[in-house]
């Protein structure tokens, strides 16, 4: 009892030694908290950066920032030769607004982190903010960025998202890349839906909310149901991942194949979750037509990667 006495009279001394020192010119803990709070660095680093610029919140927030673009900059210099095999598919669905976006990391173990995760989703974000400034005249615009075009896209703050990638670099400390997305915007009685697989289980909707898994897919559909039956237009999507069709397929123009196992075109598919359908049959049960789709899988080859492989290979052997 007596030693639990003493312990809190120091800690009470304590209290008061630190609040003296802040009002002669140390640091206030408020303002230590509010930067910690704000922007996530460690405390020592908080206290450094109130320390050099007398308690000013703004400019310490500043120079954090200044100190961990440098820094993650200085760290994605270093790695950028480094493989990246793993990664994320996100998919982002916002009413009549669509956003597929694929990024790399060295190692699973980062693809599953959160902050990877978080990363993912502000690139979702800000390629539908590009979306929504767009106004176009049909049915259905769709529109593809690379790595490039990317990295250059500028977000609120006026930093770009190759700048944010640098302080994600810096912050999982492995290398990652930002390698493609595709934007949908849907008019008239167009609607999308998309889907990322592996995804959570009891899951009601996902409208608004960034799906991420290894695989995604996005579908353009036009439907007479005033009601929007989500299952089945998940399964849509499902079906587009895992079978891998072609395209949509026309009846008078699209044969079957003999072998339903190879079948490439969507509405002659064998329907995964009834077998005794095609994906075709379950569409006209719905009064459902599948306008356009597309399918992302993580760390899959494009023409564009095909082409650079190539180039590399022309070059080395030069």
């Amino acid at each position: 009892m007596l030693l639990q006495k003493i312990f809190t009279r120091a800690l009470h001394s304590t209290r008061h030694l630190y609040a003296a020192s802040g009002g002669s010119g140390g640091l206030e803990k408020s303002a230590l908290a509010a930067l910690r709070k704000k922007t996530g660095y460690t405390f020592a680093n908080c206290k450094k950066a109130l320390e050099k610029h007398n308690n000013d919140v703004g400019l310490a927030e500043k120079w954090l920032h200044e100190q961990a673009q440098t820094l993650g900059w200085s760290k994605a210099t270093k790695v950028a030769d480094r493989a990246t095999a793993q990664g994320l598919i996100g998919v982002l669905i916002r009413g009549n607004r669509g956003a597929m976006v694929e990024l790399n990391c060295e190692t699973d173990f980062v693809a599953r982190n959160d902050t990877f995760k978080r990363f993912v989703d502000h690139v979702a974000c800000m390629c539908l903010h590009y979306t929504d400034l767009t106004d176009f005249d049909g049915d259905l615009w769709k529109l593809g960025f690379d790595a490039d075009a990317l990295k250059n896209l500028r977000t609120e703050e006026g930093r770009t998202l190759g700048d944010h990638l640098a302080l994600l670099i810096g912050a999982i400390g492995e290398n990652a890349t930002i390698r493609r997305a595709l934007c949908f915007k849907a008019n008239n009685d167009l609607r999308l839906v998309g889907y990322a697989h592996p995804a959570p289980t009891n899951v009601g909707t996902t409208e608004g909310i960034t799906q991420v898994g290894k695989y995604g897919a996005i579908v353009a559909y036009r439907s007479t149901h005033k009601l929007l039956d989500f299952e089945f237009h998940k399964s849509i999507c499902q079906q587009i991942i895992g079978m891998k069709p072609m395209k949509i397929g026309e009846y008078d123009k699209d044969k079957p194949a003999e072998n339903k196992d190879d079948e490439t075109c969507l509405i002659h598919q064998e329907y995964l979750l009834d077998a005794d359908k095609t994906v075709g049959e379950a569409l006209q049960e719905h009064n459902c037509e599948i306008v356009d789709y597309h399918r992302f899988e993580c760390g899959e080859q494009t023409e564009r990667s095909l082409e650079a492989i190539i180039r590399s290979q022309h070059q080395s052997s030069n």
